[in-house]
């Protein structure tokens, strides 16, 4: 016993003595050899220690741990880096879980047995049971599917699809969903998301897309907008115009009288109470005949999914205040 003691002793002075030769060690590599100073810059673009008195290279061939690859830009840096995709609200887990992927085929591209495809078929399901535990996340992940299927059916883009999950998973912490249904609020939450980011779409073509009517949507929108404080402008006629241009294959010349003739409606004052989508279908209506370009107001009643009666009514409106500016 008192052998064992002894050595115990022994190996612990050694190892004591051994961490101090280590430090004295350490303390060596940071002084320079030539002048004893210690102020030394590490040159990682040439892989060398310099020594800033003497200018002496301390070490060189260091090893860059750094990227191979270089980026110009963010997108670029997020493409070309190993570690993963960023974060998102999009996801109900914001993208922290690992994802089984559905290629069977293993490290080399060779196609699985059919015990292995069955094994990793099991091992998916029981996966997508895992990233989903509680009823919370399970609506979670059904509220941001519908939200990203409905901004991809009307073609907005990644930023409206993040503010939507943000609205949404407010919308589920305060408590607001009770009596109400997963879709009307994920259809309010994108409808809010899309005015707020400037890329407004219409009550109807919200509908057109959504699993849910559009009393529910409206009645829905105003509540949750409500409940969370949301900060919402009216929208903005001028908004519609380039999309509805560019559907309709107008040039620039037309789009710009658009604009003008809704600026002067504005300073007449005739676009209060009035349906935004109404007036920007009818300025782009009117545009096209002064700039001679050959659209009926069938195409445009299509493509800003507005009767016709409506267009004809507003066309009428919007010249007349032209005229009366002109005057």
């Amino acid at each position: 016993m008192t052998d064992h003691i002894r050595s115990s002793k022994v190996e612990s002075a050694r190892a004591r003595e051994s961490d101090r030769e280590t430090e004295k060690a350490g303390d060596e590599e940071t002084l320079c050899p030539e002048c004893g100073s210690s102020n030394l810059t590490t040159d990682a673009e040439h892989g060398e220690t310099v020594c800033d008195d003497c200018g002496l290279v301390v070490e060189e061939d260091e090893i860059d741990r750094g990227p191979e690859w270089r980026a110009f830009d963010a997108r670029e840096k997020d493409q070309k880096s190993r570690v993963g995709a960023p974060t998102t609200n999009m996801m109900h887990d914001r993208g922290l879980s690992t994802n089984i992927g559905w290629q069977d085929k293993d490290a080399y591209g060779n196609s699985l047995s059919s015990n292995q495809r069955q094994k990793m078929q099991r091992l998916r399901t029981w996966n997508e049971r895992f990233r989903t535990r509680d009823a919370k996340e399970r609506n979670l992940k059904q509220a941001l599917g519908e939200i990203d299927r409905m901004a991809s059916a009307l073609g907005l883009p990644e930023n409206v699809r993040e503010t939507a999950s943000v609205i949404y998973r407010r919308a589920l912490d305060d408590d607001l969903l009770p009596g109400r249904s997963i879709e009307g609020v994920a259809t309010s939450a994108l409808y809010a998301a899309a005015r707020q980011a400037g890329t407004p779409r219409s009550l109807d073509e919200i509908t057109t897309v959504s699993r849910v009517g559009k009393d529910e949507i409206s009645r829905t929108y105003r509540y949750v907008v409500r409940e969370l404080n949301l900060e919402i402008e009216p929208a903005d006629p001028e908004q519609y115009v380039p999309r509805f241009a560019s559907e309709l294959g107008l040039n620039d010349e037309s789009e710009r009288h658009a604009r003008q003739l809704l600026r002067t409606a504005k300073e007449q004052g005739i676009h209060s109470g009035k349906s935004p989508v109404g007036l920007a279908a009818a300025a782009i209506y009117a545009a096209s005949l002064l700039a001679n370009e050959k659209v009926t107001q069938s195409e445009v009643s299509e493509v800003a999914n507005i009767s016709e009666v409506t267009i004809r009514n507003r066309y009428h409106e919007l010249l007349e205040a032209e005229e009366q500016l002109m005057t």
